[in-house]
């Protein structure tokens, strides 16, 4: 898989982009209104118990608006907050920190969600299990979806196309099976080869021959269990397809090496935090 750079430079141009979109054309208008030499000392404050992660993203913000903020981190990137938690302290210019706070609270907020539903879903897989995310992103957000599914403690799946063969349903539909997973494997120079079934009949066409990981989508319980032991010796396993924080216990019960979940990323909520002066 391709390796996930979140640089400072990288982290740099995404904060300067979402100030830009805030700040166009003419700055914060109301802010302008306060004095503007006036310095406070504010409080960045967890309502809710959670994953706090992207505090670098939070701390740019600031010092992009303004180079004299002190920014002090009092909670680390990828640790369990409580509720009224401090996170960081921040001191400066209160015209300054007002242009600034609803980005770095916006960055903060996402990618703490994603954190946090991600180690919602580890905790109940277990440690045998593995949680991995897809590539069900924001388009141009995907490094940062990713990274924040790291630290919530789950794993990332493919970057993108190019990192592995993927072979799902819709490639199944438009041509056969066995010969799909026969060019995957001649043309496969290092990468890994998944192949995704929807029953175990599909399975038993594709066994023998030598690839990586067996996809289950959408399987029952029963089957799933089924599949994963008569392939276990031969191949990873792997699960997706609608499953939940409630169906997520059972279907990792099933002995799968690791679940594919959409909603770490694409339906994660945010999490709440509140900058208080």
């Amino acid at each position: 898989m391709s390796k996930i750079k979140l640089s400072e430079t990288f982290i740099k141009d995404r904060v300067k982009l979402a100030l830009a979109e805030d700040l166009y054309p003419n700055g914060d208008i109301t802010t302008d209104l306060l004095n503007k030499n006036e310095i406070i000392t504010a409080k960045l404050i967890s309502n809710q118990r959670a994953i706090v992660a992207g505090l670098l993203f939070t701390k740019h913000t600031f010092s992009q608006v303004d180079k004299r903020i002190e920014f002090t981190i009092k909670k680390r990137d990828g640790s369990l907050v409580k509720k009224n938690s401090v996170i960081a302290v921040i001191k400066g210019k209160t015209s300054s920190i007002l242009v600034a706070e609803r980005v770095a609270l916006n960055f903060l907020s996402h990618i703490s969600g994603i954190a946090t539903k991600t180690n919602q879903f580890v905790k109940l897989a277990g440690k045998k299990c593995k949680i991995c995310c897809t590539r069900k992103t924001i388009p141009n957000y995907r490094v940062i979806q990713k990274y924040a599914v790291k630290l919530g403690g789950g794993t990332n799946h493919r970057f993108n196309l190019s990192d592995e063969f993927l072979i799902k349903d819709n490639h199944i539909a438009s041509s056969d099976l066995r010969e799909l997973v026969s060019l995957a494997i001649k043309n496969k120079k290092g990468r890994k080869i998944t192949v995704e079934v929807d029953n175990l009949k599909q399975l038993k066409e594709i066994i023998g021959l030598k690839f990586d990981t067996v996809l289950f989508d959408n399987m029952s319980i029963k089957n799933l269990r089924a599949g994963v032991k008569f392939v276990e010796k031969y191949y990873e396993t792997e699960a997706s397809g609608n499953i939940n924080l409630k169906t997520v216990k059972s279907v990792a019960a099933t002995g799968v090496n690791r679940i594919s979940i959409g909603s770490i990323t694409h339906s994660a909520p945010a999490v709440d935090f509140k900058l208080e002066i």
